[in-house]
C-alpha cells in the first residue's frame, strides 16, 4: 500500500534524525545517574515552554531532552540503547511528563479526569518555581529536627525549608517525610545550593497513597536505599493486566543520593493538585533512635531485590506452564465435544432397535381419525334435532285449538 510505505518512510526518517541521548544531554557514556539527572534539569529549565512560549525550536529541544532523559534515566532502557541503539528502545513506552502550570483550564480538567480514572500521568514541577529557586528568589523557612510542621501550599506552588545537621547526625542518617491526612497530591523536593546561592533541583518524590494518607519520604541512611516508582507499575498494568504482576517490582530503583554531609540542606513541598491547595505535615528526623528500623529496612529491601530476580525466572516458567494449560484446555473442550457426540450416536442406535419405527406416526393418524368421527357424529345429531325445533315452533304459533260450530249461522 502506498500510504503505508510513505508512513514507514517518515518514521525511518525520524529515527535517522534522532541524536544520541548522551550528546543531547551533554554527558558521556560513563556518566553517573546523578550527573545525567543534573544535566537534564538544567536543559529542561532552559528550554521549558513557560520560558519559550513562542519559540518552536525550544519546544522541539524540550521534547528531545525529555526523550533522551527517559532513556538514560531507566537502567534497562539505557543498557538496551548502549547495546543496540534506538531499535532496542520502545519509544511508545516513554512516559510523558506534564507541566500543569502550562495547561489551560480545559486541558487541566481532562488531566484531572484521567488521574481520577487511574490513568498514570507524570507531572513536572512548574518552571516558574524552578527558575525562582535557581535565582534565589524563594522564601526559605528553617525546619528543626524532630519538630513537625503543618501547612497548606497552593497548587503549582512550593514551600521551601532548610534543615541543618551536625556531623554526628549526618553519620546517623537523616529522614525527611511529608504526609497528608486529607490525601492531597504533592511532591517532596530536594535541592542543591549553587555557587550563586541559588537552588537546583536534585531529587523528586511524588506522593503515594499509603493507608489513609498520602505520603512521600527521602531516607539518607548511609547505605543504598530504594524508591518505588508507582507510575511505572501503573503503566505496566494498563498495557498488560495479566503480566502486571511480573512488572510489579520494575519500579523499585535505587535513590541517587543515600547520605548527607553536615551542614544545611534544602527541601520543598510542591502542591501537585489540579484544582485545590495541598494540606501537609513535614518533619525531618535524625535516624539515631531508629537503629532497629534501619536494619529492618536494609533487610526488607534486600529481600525485595531478591524477589525481583526470582520474578524474572518465575515469569519464564509461568509462561511455559500457561501455554501448556491453554493447550490442555483446548484439548479438554475438543475431547468433551467428541465424547458427547459419540454418546448421542450410541443413543440413536439404541432407539433404532424396534419393530414399529412408525409408532408416533400411526398414533397420530388414529387420533386424527377419532377427531374426525367425533365431529361427524356431532354434525349428525345436529341435523336430526333441527326439524323438531321447527315443528315446535309451528305448533306454538299455528296449531291452536279453536272450536267452531258449523250449524249456527254467522
Amino acid at each position: 500500500m502506498p500510504g503505508n510505505r510513505s508512513k514507514a518512510g517518515k518514521n525511518d526518517g525520524e529515527k535517522q534524525l534522532r541524536r544520541d541521548p548522551y550528546e543531547v544531554l551533554g554527558v558521556n557514556v560513563n556518566s553517573t545517574d546523578q550527573e545525567i539527572k543534573s544535566a537534564y534539569r538544567k536543559l529542561a529549565l532552559k528550554y521549558h515552554p513557560d520560558k519559550n512560549a513562542n519559540d518552536p525550536e525550544a519546544a522541539d529541544m524540550f521534547k528531545e531532552v525529555t526523550f533522551s532523559y527517559n532513556i538514560l534515566s531507566d537502567p534497562d532502557k539505557r543498557r538496551q540503547y548502549d547495546t543496540a541503539g534506538f531499535e532496542a528502545v520502545e519509544s511508545e513506552s516513554q512516559d510523558l511528563e506534564l507541566d500543569l502550570s502550562s495547561l489551560g483550564a480545559v486541558n487541566t480538567m481532562f488531566a484531572a479526569l484521567f488521574s481520577k480514572l487511574g490513568v498514570p500521568i507524570k507531572t513536572t514541577v512548574s518552571a516558574t518555581v524552578l527558575e525562582e529557586a535557581l535565582h534565589g528568589e524563594v522564601t526559605i523557612r528553617p525546619l528543626p529536627l524532630g519538630q513537625p510542621l503543618c501547612r497548606k501550599v497552593e497548587k503549582q506552588c512550593a514551600h521551601f525549608y532548610s534543615v541543618t545537621i551536625t556531623e554526628k547526625e549526618a553519620q546517623a542518617g537523616v529522614i525527611c517525610r511529608v504526609y497528608s491526612p486529607e490525601k492531597s497530591k504533592f511532591k517532596l523536593l530536594y535541592f542543591d545550593q549553587e555557587e550563586n546561592s541559588g537552588l537546583s533541583l536534585v531529587l523528586q518524590e511524588d506522593s503515594a497513597k499509603t493507608g489513609k494518607v498520602t505520603s512521600a519520604g527521602m531516607y539518607f541512611l548511609g547505605f543504598p536505599v530504594y524508591r518505588m516508582d508507582q507510575t511505572q507499575n501503573s503503566m505496566a498494568a494498563a498495557k498488560d493486566p495479566d503480566a502486571a504482576f511480573f512488572k510489579k517490582l520494575d519500579g523499585f530503583q535505587p535513590c541517587e543520593i543515600h547520605e548527607l554531609k553536615s551542614g544545611t540542606h534544602y527541601f520543598a513541598v510542591y502542591g501537585d493538585n489540579f484544582f485545590k491547595s495541598a494540606s501537609y505535615t513535614i518533619e525531618a528526623l535524625c535516624a539515631a533512635p531508629f537503629i532497629e528500623e534501619k536494619e529492618n529496612l536494609r533487610t526488607v529491601e534486600a529481600q525485595i531485590l531478591s524477589k525481583r530476580l526470582e520474578l524474572s525466572k518465575f515469569e519464564t516458567e509461568y509462561k511455559e506452564v500457561l501455554a501448556q494449560f491453554t493447550e490442555m484446555t483446548s484439548r479438554y473442550t475438543q475431547e468433551m465435544h467428541s465424547i458427547d457426540e459419540l454418546l448421542k450416536q450410541r443413543n440413536e442406535i439404541h432407539a433404532s432397535y424396534t419393530i414399529n419405527p412408525q409408532i408416533k406416526r400411526s398414533g397420530s393418524s388414529r387420533s386424527k381419525n377419532k377427531e374426525a368421527s367425533f365431529k361427524e357424529s356431532e354434525e349428525g345429531q345436529g341435523s336430526s334435532k333441527k326439524p323438531s325445533r321447527d315443528r315446535s315452533r309451528k305448533k306454538r304459533w299455528y296449531n291452536l285449538h279453536l272450536k267452531v260450530d258449523k250449524r249456527k249461522a254467522c
